[in-house]
Parts: C-alpha cells; sequence; structure tokens
C-alpha cells in the first residue's frame, strides 16, 4: 500500500549516532504510487571528550555542528517545513534555566556501576523488569542517575542533579535549544527506565523510591507532535527571519525507533537488526512480552512509533570492529575499511568465535588485546593479523545477531521468514552473508540510512505529505530502496 498523501515537501532531519552525525533533507510525495527522496547536506563527527570527571560528550561543540547544518540545510532549500531530531539514547543534560549545567556523561563512562547496585537496593531487577520491561543495561539513565545523585550526596562538588531543575535526553535538549520548549519523546523515554510499561507515563512512584526529583522530568510527547516552532534568534541565525514558522516535530527520537520505521518489513514474519555502533535485533510487537524468560534472555521492550514494541536484544555491533581499527591506527597502522574486510572475507583458515557481548568490550582502548584476551582465558587461538581479527569480529557478530533472532522468535511467538538489516552494517557483505548463513534465513540488507529515512517519514507524515500508517510509510521505503537480497549458504 502506497500513497495517502495530500501533496509533497520537504523537511530536514537531525540524526545523531554515537561517532557521527548529519543533516539531512527528505523529500516525499504520497500521491499516486509515492515516491521518498534523501540527501545528506552535513555530516560531521561526534568524538567523546576526556574530562577530569569521566568520559562526557561535547554537546555545545555537537549543537554548533547541527546548527551549521540546518542552516547550509535551509540555505539549499527554503522551503522546509519541519524538522526532527534524533539520536542514541540514555544519555541526558541537566539544565538550570536555559544553561546546561556540565557536559553530559557518555554512557560508555565508567560511573554507572555504582548506580546499578544504589538501583538494584531499592528496587530489584525482576520488578524493574515487570514495571519498565527493559534489559539489563549498566548505562540505562535511571543508574546514571543514581550515580549522579550519589555524587551530588557526598558534597564534594560532584553531581549536577541538586542544581537541576529540568532534564532533558539528548534528541530533546536539541529540540529545546532550538525552540524554547521542554519536552521529553516518547520511545526515547522507554530506554530510562523511569517510564511505565503500561502506562508510557513517568513511574512516579519508581522515582520517589530511588530519591529523583520528580520535577526535573518533562512532558511527555508522541511522534508526529509539533513540539514548537523555531525561536525568533535561531531563524535569524539560520538566514531565515521570520518568513515563515518552521515547525521542529518530534519523531522517533530514539534513533532505533526511526530505524524501524524505515525497515520495509511485514512485522508478522520478519526479525529486523538496526547494525551501527550497536547491533539491535529483534520483531515489531503490539504488546510487550514480561516473562521470566524474556527478562532472562535480557531481551528489551522499547517504545516504538504509533504505541508498537521493539522488542529485541543489545548486541555489541561494529563497535568491536571501529574500535579495533583506531587501535591499530594508533598503534601506526594504516588500515581501509574495504580493503580489510576483504581481506578478511579471503581468511581460510577457521578463526575464533568469541562472545561479542562479554562487558570487557564496552570501553573505548585496545580491543584487540581484549579479544586476545578472551581467546586465552577460553582456550581458543587468538588472531594473529588485522583480516584475522576482522574475521573473528564478523563470525562473532553474525553468530550473536542469529542466537537473537532465534530468541526473539521463540520468546514473542513471531515466524521469523527474513531478517531485515539496515544501517551501516548493511554496507558490510561479509556480515550479511555470514549471518544469512548463520541464522538459516535471508537476509534483506537495506537501506542503510534507515534512521533518517524513518525520522522523514513521520515528520512528512504529520506534515500531511504521506499516508497515515506505518505499512504506507515502509512501502514507500521499498520502493526507494529496494534491499539487497542475501541466501543462506549451507556449510
Amino acid at each position: 500500500m502506497t500513497g495517502g498523501g495530500r501533496g509533497a515537501g520537504t523537511v530536514a532531519a537531525v540524526d545523531l549516532g554515537a561517532t557521527s552525525g548529519r543533516v539531512v533533507l527528505g523529500r516525499v510525495d504520497g500521491r499516486g504510487a509515492g515516491t521518498l527522496e534523501i540527501r545528506q547536506v552535513a555530516r560531521f563527527a561526534n568524538d567523546p571528550v576526556r574530562l577530569a570527571s569521566g568520559l562526557h560528550w561535547d554537546l555545545s561543540g555537537l549543537s554548533r555542528r547541527v546548527d551549521s547544518g540546518l542552516a547550509k540545510a535551509l540555505r539549499e532549500e527554503p522551503g522546509v517545513t519541519s524538522i526532527g531530531v534524533d539520536s542514541w539514547a540514555v544519555d541526558y543534560a541537566l539544565l538550570a534555566g536555559d544553561r546546561m549545567l556540565c557536559e553530559p556523561f557518555h554512557y560508555r563512562d565508567e560511573r554507572s556501576a555504582a548506580g546499578v547496585e544504589a538501583v538494584h537496593t531499592i528496587a530489584p531487577f525482576a520488578e524493574l523488569y515487570r514495571r519498565n520491561g527493559l534489559q539489563f543495561l549498566p548505562f540505562n539513565t535511571l543508574y546514571q542517575l543514581a550515580a549522579e545523585r550519589a555524587q551530588g550526596a557526598q558534597g564534594d562538588g560532584g553531581g549536577c542533579l541538586g542544581l537541576a531543575d529540568s532534564l532533558l535526553l539528548v534528541p530533546d535538549l536539541i529540540a529545546f535549544q532550538l525552540t524554547g520548549e521542554r519536552v521529553a519523546e516518547r520511545t526515547n523515554a522507554s530506554t530510562t527506565g523511569l517510564l511505565g510499561i503500561d502506562s508510557r507515563e513517568w513511574d512516579d512512584e519508581l522515582i520517589e523510591r530511588l530519591g529523583l526529583p520528580r520535577s526535573v522530568f518533562p512532558r511527555l510527547v508522541d511522534p508526529g507532535e509539533t513540539i514548537g516552532t523555531l525561536r525568533g534568534e535561531v531563524a535569524a541565525g539560520f538566514g531565515i527571519g521570520s518568513r515563515h514558522p518552521l515547525e521542529v516535530v518530534a519523531v522517533g527520537s530514539h534513533d532505533t525507533a526511526s530505524a524501524v520505521v524505515a525497515v520495509p518489513m511485514r512485522p508478522e514474519s520478519a526479525a529486523y537488526i538496526s547494525c551501527g555502533t550497536w547491533g539491535l535485533v529483534g520483531v515489531e510487537l503490539e504488546r510487550p512480552v514480561l516473562t521470566d524468560a524474556a527478562r532472562a534472555a535480557n531481551f528489551t521492550n522499547e517504545g516504538g512509533v504509533d504505541g508498537r514494541v521493539r522488542f529485541l536484544r543489545n548486541v555489541m555491533g561494529l563497535w568491536l570492529l571501529s574500535e579495533s581499527v583506531r587501535q591499530w591506527e594508533r598503534d601506526g597502522e594504516t588500515v581501509e575499511l574495504a580493503a580489510l574486510l576483504a581481506a578478511a572475507a579471503s581468511v581460510t583458515a577457521p578463526v575464533t568465535v568469541f562472545d561479542a557481548n562479554d562487558p570487557r568490550f564496552m570501553a573505548s582502548g585496545d580491543l584487540p588485546a581484549r579479544i586476545a584476551e578472551w581467546c586465552r582465558e577460553h582456550g581458543e587461538p587468538a588472531p594473529g593479523t588485522p583480516a584475522e581479527f576482522a574475521r573473528s569480529i564478523v563470525e562473532s557478530l553474525a553468530r550473536a545477531f542469529a542466537e537473537a533472532v532465534v530468541d526473539a522468535a521463540r520468546l514473542s511467538g513471531t515466524q521469523v521468514e527474513t531478517i531485515h538489516l539496515v544501517g551501516g552494517g548493511a554496507l558490510n557483505e561479509l556480515l550479511c552473508q555470514r549471518t544469512a548463513d548463520r541464522a538459516g534465513l535471508p537476509v534483506l540488507a537495506g537501506p542503510v540510512e534507515a534512521t533518517a529515512i524513518g525520522n522523514v517519514l513521520v515528520q512528512a507524515r504529520a506534515q500531511g505529505f504521506t499516508g497515515a500508517g506505518l505499512e504506507s510509510l515502509r512501502a514507500l521505503v521499498a520502493t526507494a530502496f529496494p534491499p539487497r537480497r542475501y541466501e543462506p549458504v549451507a556449510g
């Protein structure tokens, strides 16, 4: 099913990933068969900074790069009707008035470990799972906030929570800077651990039990709602003045929520893998799965667009490869990714398949050394060359992806017939093929820019450029970005 729109128009998507950000223009025409086009107008790095207090995001610098990208987009396409922002989940900024108190902590910072113990002393994980439906990840927002609260209680100047009057997740912070409106978009708020799985409202009782100030949590909005219009000084800075009130529209502001919108799938018979820095592997459901088996398998129930549930498991993802490449470059080697993957595909000897989700691989640093350490501990031969390391990483990710698909199907009752792999991983032919081989199911790869496309489509629907249902949006994606099919090969 396609069409259903009342016209055509262009929107701007701000898509912020854990290593880079981009501003994309999307033009959608939902009339007739419908068309969908996207064009990247700006791309920029998003690198963490190590301060005395720990690992932080440079949100101030990132905001400047977003503004520069949006200004360029509006120069190139003055007819843009709205802006939408998505980013990674869980991390937040604390504000007093309009001022950000400190640069947000990075989810890979070590401080959250203390928050886990503090939270579970008050609310054991089994109870949390019944309340919020989330898998255990030590960096979920409630653990970070518990660590922040403990820092403030020490009276040593640590922690900004006691000084704050509002808390904004990263995409909501960017939207606030554009509009002056403080909101929390629900798909991203669902990753905090503080949103009720049934009510989809802030869990006031849990917030109180954890000793967190309820007043800092803003009103909740759904994808498709208008957050506000550009503040006058922002519009002037973009060079558009007041010629038209440019809206900022809530999208699936958790990047995976936007990516899943752009998966051209039939949810009743498909699994998806949104593969970038992380690999998010799961199925789309109407209702959460809160069984003991789902909790034991560490599956999460996160909010999706249109009230859908993203039932999935986090897998470490292409971080394993990108951080290994960074280490080799720090060691003075020159690494070209395409050549490395071609060499990995040519490796014929068996390589060790390791546990891609081992916690030791979470932090930045010398990942090849940690992979070798894992191999020694388990009595397995360690890879010797970068090509062997890359092949070992791909095989380990493919196994983790295939196992997560099997578990998602079993736990949810979904009869999975195909796997859709979107995001940057769709360009990795070896990973796509080995995932198909290990899962014994066809993999349909693409689109690569699924997150930005999903962001664009939710805005376009809000502006009336396309039909109402997710099925209509996904039909546009399938036509505009036909996926590449990888059939499983035995052996």
